[in-house]
């Protein structure tokens, strides 16, 4: 059986090949347009599927849709602000009555609408459905969460609660906008900050939440991203039944320990920073040393043009890869 692995093209690529800043690439269609209009080139040189337009991926709809505050640099991702200060205010957390009618999600909601007219096959999508409930614990609260855990147990689970239910039902909300329901299928969780909690923790504040929200998005295959877990966090992947873990760039985990530790399939990625400083020979060693641990997929992108060489030497391989291995 072949090696499988998935290639995509960076937003970053997007700005530089478009000449556009990151503000258009969230706000503005006819920019959106322009740039994945000039990667058609590159696709067709490649020989890869040249991708649908769409809108820079945006982790916050569901904070947005609770009221949070969120800078839209030019030249960088968007920064959320905490919504609360204290625990106290944890109490006076309420779901609002229409989740879409923030002025963020409207505003994003516009410029989909927007690319549909020049695009119709444009997804129906304005970024993800949910963060998981630590990573969104932190987004409402900031970094205080992690003390609140050890201070104050009870308000950390009231915190968390809250997290669960209002991304399960933004999910709905959104959904239902595009005239779909929530049904079942494989899901995925994205909570990169769950791994700053200690083991110890994970069965008290972690666990729980993470079967609470896979329940609730009618799962019936369970993969997990996150990207701080360390090795001793991987035994809880099987307590919660996670098929699939994708640590992507998770510093404290490597091939070697996800080979040996890892309960379920895992998938590899050879990073930016290695595209951007080791040489064709170099990338092509590291992508037979990935492969010779199966992962489920090697996953890699193209960030700048730059690199397109490099990029044409790791697609020739991966694709000897995937015919045989």
């Amino acid at each position: 059986m072949g090696q499988n692995f998935n290639f995509s093209f960076s937003e970053h690529l997007l700005l530089e090949i478009g000449n556009i800043n990151f503000y258009q690439l969230h706000f503005d269609a006819e920019s959106i347009l322009k740039a994945y209009e000039k990667l058609k080139e590159i696709a067709e040189e490649l020989q890869v599927p040249s991708p649908i337009p769409r809108m820079a991926g945006f982790a916050y709809p569901h904070i947005a849709s609770l009221g949070a505050k969120i800078e839209f640099p030019l030249d960088g991702e968007p920064k959320p602000f905490p919504i609360i200060k204290n625990p106290e205010d944890i109490d006076n957390l309420k779901e609002p009555e229409d989740y879409l009618s923030t002025p963020i999600i409207q505003k994003k909601l516009k410029t989909l609408a927007e690319l549909k007219k020049l695009v119709p096959e444009t997804p129906n999508t304005i970024g993800h459905l949910y963060e998981g409930p630590i990573t969104t614990a932190v987004l409402i609260m900031g970094q205080e969460f992690f003390i609140l855990v050890y201070d104050n147990p009870e308000k950390a689970h009231k915190l968390l609660k809250f997290c669960v239910k209002s991304a399960l039902n933004y999910a709905k909300a959104i959904l239902n906008h595009f005239g779909k329901e929530m049904e079942e299928g494989p899901k995925g969780i994205p909570d990169d900050f769950a791994g700053i909690l200690p083991p110890k923790l994970f069965p008290e504040f972690v666990l729980p939440y993470w079967n609470e929200i896979y329940e609730g998005l009618k799962a019936t295959e369970r993969s997990l991203h996150s990207e701080l877990l360390r090795e001793e966090h991987l035994k809880f992947l099987k307590d919660v039944k996670i098929e699939v873990f994708d640590p992507s760039t998770d510093q404290y985990l490597n091939e070697e320990i996800l080979s040996k530790s890892c309960p379920c399939k895992f998938t590899l990625r050879i990073k930016s920073w290695e595209i951007f400083n080791l040489n064709e020979d170099e990338l092509e060693k590291l992508y037979i040393k990935l492969a010779s641990y199966k992962p489920l997929s090697i996953n890699f992108s193209l960030d700048r043009l730059i690199d397109l060489p490099k990029i044409k030497r790791l697609l020739r391989i991966a694709r000897e890869y995937e015919k045989d291995i």
